[in-house]
């Protein structure tokens, strides 16, 4: 479709670069007003409330996705989460390497990505450490890893099977039923939507409008592992490679919090306070990292913008990260008790 736009001096990888920044604008804005993390759903002070921004985004990023498929705009047919044979042992391994990470870190990658642009230097050191390491699992010393667990896989069927379009009344059916009652306000959970849309707005424009025979891109949508890797990449090596996706994406979503956060005075210079906390926050980091790329996403990729697709991969991998979420959250608090600390609740750290 693209080349019927009339464009003259853009190509589809240049008007992709400029579209994934209008993305991440609205990602960050939004992501920073609703506070939207999934790690917020299993560890913070008010689950509920989180879990229902996080759910309502989801419900409406299944109903757009689906009924794009649906309308013949986009398929996911040859997409990534779609490949024969499902890598169950890297997933299930990452998974629960992810959790466990954006626990310790008290942010899932996509919530500190946000947090770098208002000013939080533990969120900023902990996106360059994960794509430090995200980077050398996918092409680095790392690398023998990810191939060796990927090794493993199982012959299923690659989506959820039937209507795609049943399946997302269903899940949005249920995600908006717990979101109603979660606590949040009316506008808050408009908001929450509104990112939401943004997930299948992403699919249709790389997919569909951006789409040229003669200058393909790839179909992508919200996501911060492989985009994260992309700036870094850009980074150290402009003269190298071209402007990505990715690096629109990376550069809106903190360009846009930055903006949220000084419109509404939320804008606040913070650093990490002891040797201990700067030593956990990198070992987050570093699982984040690696977890993120043998997972085939974080929370946003294989979650908010994976799930959508009815991948049986993406879902795996949501759900091995709550695991591992869950998992780490529960051992930290029950070694907390076991050293006789008055109570078992996490003592406050300010990383969001």
């Amino acid at each position: 479709m693209f080349e019927s736009l009339g464009f003259d001096t853009l190509t589809a990888p240049q008007a992709a670069v400029w579209f994934a920044l209008a993305l991440g604008l609205a990602f960050g804005a939004l992501a920073q007003i609703t506070r939207f993390c999934f790690r917020r759903m299993i560890d913070g002070d008010d689950r509920a409330q989180a879990a229902g921004v996080w759910l309502t985004a989801l419900a409406v990023a299944v109903l757009g996705t689906q009924a794009a498929v649906a309308q013949g705009w986009i398929s996911f047919a040859d997409h990534r989460f779609m490949a024969s044979g499902l890598p169950v042992l890297a997933i299930v391994a990452g998974g629960l390497m992810f959790g466990a990470g954006m626990i310790l870190t008290r942010g899932c990658i996509s919530r500190l990505t946000v947090l770098t642009g208002s000013g939080n230097l533990r969120a900023a050191l902990v996106l360059v450490v994960f794509a430090v390491v995200a980077h050398a699992t996918l092409k680095g010393v790392l690398a023998p890893l990810r191939t060796g667990l990927s090794s493993v896989t199982l012959d299923v069927a690659p989506a959820l099977p039937g209507s795609g379009l049943i399946w997302a009344g269903v899940i949005a059916l249920a995600a908006l039923a717990f979101a109603l009652r979660s606590g949040n306000r009316a506008g808050t959970l408009i908001l929450a939507a509104a990112l939401g849309a943004l997930v299948p707005l992403a699919w249709v424009g790389t997919g569909f409008v951006l789409y040229d025979d003669f200058d393909p891109i790839a179909m992508e949508s919200l996501s911060f592992t492989a985009p994260a890797t992309e700036a870094l990449f850009y980074t150290v090596a402009s003269t190298a490679v071209s402007p990505s996706f990715g690096l629109g994406l990376v550069g809106g979503v903190i360009a846009g919090a930055l903006l949220a956060a000084l419109i509404r005075g939320q804008f606040q210079w913070q650093s990490f306070e002891t040797p201990h906390q700067t030593g956990r926050y990198m070992a987050g980091a570093a699982l984040m990292g690696v977890g993120g790329v043998l997972a085939g996403g974080c929370t946003v990729g294989a979650g908010l913008s994976g799930v959508p697709t009815l991948s049986l991969a993406a879902i795996l991998a949501i759900g091995s990260i709550g695991l591992g979420g869950w998992l780490t959250r529960a051992a930290l608090h029950g070694s907390r008790a076991a050293n006789g600390a008055p109570s078992t609740r996490q003592a406050a750290l300010p990383a969001e």
